[in-house]
């Protein structure tokens, strides 16, 4: 398949679609429309702690387009997998400090609307570093025993 072509629309909306049907696919559409609707939770509630929405909503978006297009293969010196663990590993926590935090203060619907959100990205975004955990999808084979048909 020639450049341009994995470039033009209809080649772009099937590699879209392509990807959202796998695992990795799932969690970062997920995690991009969670974020979207916690940042509007916030923004309504005039909080300020949207900015955490905005911004793992940037992530996702940017990883979602680079698994997409396959960049993520052409550009070697960074380790996808460990980047990819940290930074839903990071939203996670961060997403559960954040609810915390907004639940206790809890004045306004929209401000628990969003604390209770933001516990469901907690675990949206925990499931994600669980599964990409790099460690985890490491497998060592055990060599072989059998003696080789040799001389």
């Amino acid at each position: 398949m020639a450049d341009s072509e994995r470039l033009s629309a209809p080649g772009c909306w099937l590699a879209c679609t392509g990807f959202l049907r796998t695992k990795k696919g799932l969690f970062l559409c997920a995690e991009i429309i969670l974020c979207l609707v916690v940042l509007i939770c916030f923004s309504a509630s005039t909080s300020a702690y949207s900015s955490l929405s905005v911004i793992e909503m940037i992530f996702a978006a940017v990883l979602f387009v680079f698994y997409m297009c396959d960049l993520h293969s052409k550009i070697s010196f960074i380790n996808w997998p460990w980047t990819d663990f940290f930074r839903a590993f990071i939203a996670a926590i961060l997403y559960l400090i954040t609810s915390i935090v907004v639940l206790v203060d809890g004045k306004g619907s929209f401000k628990i609307a969003a604390g209770v959100l933001g516990i469901f990205a907690t675990l949206l975004f925990g499931c994600d570093a669980y599964f990409t955990f790099p460690l985890k999808q490491q497998r060592h084979t055990a060599a072989p025993t059998d003696p080789t048909d040799g001389p």
